[in-house]
């Protein structure tokens, strides 16, 4: 029988604290954004080798992408720092999701009666808690930084405004689009990467030699989709929120 379970699978408790599944997973992404960064940043040389005329060339290409939507290089380099975080920490929660033994090593226990298999690990951002918890931050970060560009007045003003009732009604419905953008983000990364574990776990139950194969590099690609959007819409909210409105 396959256990499908939406809420993270608590493994362990620290008092009140409830330590799931999906946490312990992104303590081991986060730990490796850290560790890879750190092996990185000691290795940069003025002569580069091929791994960081790579890395160059993609971050190269990365800060292109970022020029076609600020329309400013210096923009770009400012806020490629977050644009780049939230893009490596979801591209590995998503990928390290695909990782033999996540999902599949764990324990038993009983549950009302029943004895229920709980892995041991579970990815990210098939948490909605997590999912929500990016997307929260993504949404605030991009409205500090528009404060940071026009002023808390300037701000603001588009969507708190009597000039006349068309731009009173439309800077409402402007401030209620900053809460769906957390809906929105939250759901989107989270229904994505879950329906593809979902999928990925039956069809392993019902044929468990080669048929998965080809649907796990479909869940590969879809990582990187999910992190290249959930990266480009931020950047897309960051331009918006930091050019003045006319």
């Amino acid at each position: 029988m396959i256990e499908i379970s939406l809420k993270a699978e608590e493994v362990s408790h620290w008092g009140n604290f409830f330590i799931t599944n999906s946490f312990l997973l992104t303590i081991v992404a986060s730990g490796l954004l850290i560790v890879l960064g750190g092996l990185f940043k000691k290795r940069l040389s003025l002569i580069p080798n091929q791994l960081q005329n790579f890395l160059e060339f993609v971050l190269e290409e990365f800060l292109g992408l970022m020029d076609s939507v600020f329309q400013n290089r210096e923009k770009s380099e400012k806020y490629l720092p977050l644009i780049a975080t939230i893009f490596l920490l979801i591209i590995i929660s998503n990928w390290l999701g695909l990782v033999p033994g996540v999902g599949s090593i764990g324990f038993h226990e009983l549950h009302e009666g029943q004895e229920i298999f709980v892995p041991l690990f579970r990815a990210p951002t098939a948490d909605l808690n997590f999912t929500l918890a990016l997307a929260i931050t993504a949404v605030w970060a991009v409205n500090l930084l528009g404060i940071l560009a026009l002023g808390f007045k300037k701000y603001f003003h588009k969507f708190f405004t009597l000039e006349n009732p068309i731009k009173t009604f439309t800077g409402l419905l402007e401030f209620l689009s900053e809460i769906t953008k957390t809906i929105s983000f939250s759901f989107r990364l989270f229904g994505n990467i879950f329906a593809g574990e979902v999928l990925l776990l039956i069809i392993g139950s019902l044929v468990p030699y080669f048929i998965p194969l080809p649907f796990l590099f479909l869940e590969i690609f879809v990582g990187f989709i999910q992190a290249f959007v959930f990266s480009m819409l931020t950047i897309v909210f960051i331009s918006i929120a930091t050019q003045e409105h006319h």
